[in-house]
């Protein structure tokens, strides 16, 4: 058994410790913000926080992360009351197709973490790794800085 704690609750997980933590969220914990995109840990659909560090949850095996925070979409707000950075996405209609929308909110939340007001060109560095087809990436670097404004006040 591992025991992994996602967005502050704590879960006993009995299956194969080498299972990606993707699979998990979704399967076993019904956490279906993180999306599957590549599998391969190229697109950043299933971006999580691990330690306030972002991780493309499809190729981190869940026995790495025994006694390390996890948070997930789903642990920075609700629909109702959406998290500074979901609420600054939906304000700058960051999305298009929405698929890559969740693992951009978490790498765009453990940017802000680490630097309450980052600049368009470390904004730009730091969401690199995760890919949108759609192309909204102006109004996701708008909605980036939105919730940087908020956060900073």
């Amino acid at each position: 058994m591992i025991t992994l704690t996602v967005n502050g609750v704590t879960h006993r997980i009995g299956t194969d410790p080498t299972t990606p933590l993707l699979y998990v969220l979704r399967n076993e914990l019904r956490l279906n913000g993180a999306k599957f995109g590549c599998g391969l840990g190229q697109c950043g659909a299933c971006t999580v926080i691990v330690d306030d560090d972002p991780v493309f949850s499809c190729v981190v095996p869940i026995s790495v992360l025994e006694g390390r925070s996890i948070t997930t979409l789903e642990g920075l707000g609700t629909a109702d009351q959406p998290g500074i950075v979901q609420k600054a996405f939906i304000e700058e209609q960051a999305a298009q197709c929405g698929y890559c929308i969740p693992g951009m909110i978490m790498r765009s939340e453990a940017l802000l973490r680490r630097n309450r007001s980052p600049t368009d060109q470390e904004i730009r560095d730091w969401m690199q790794p995760n890919l949108c087809r759609c192309g909204t990436h102006m109004r996701i670097i708008k909605a980036i800085r939105r919730a940087a404004g908020e956060v900073a006040a």
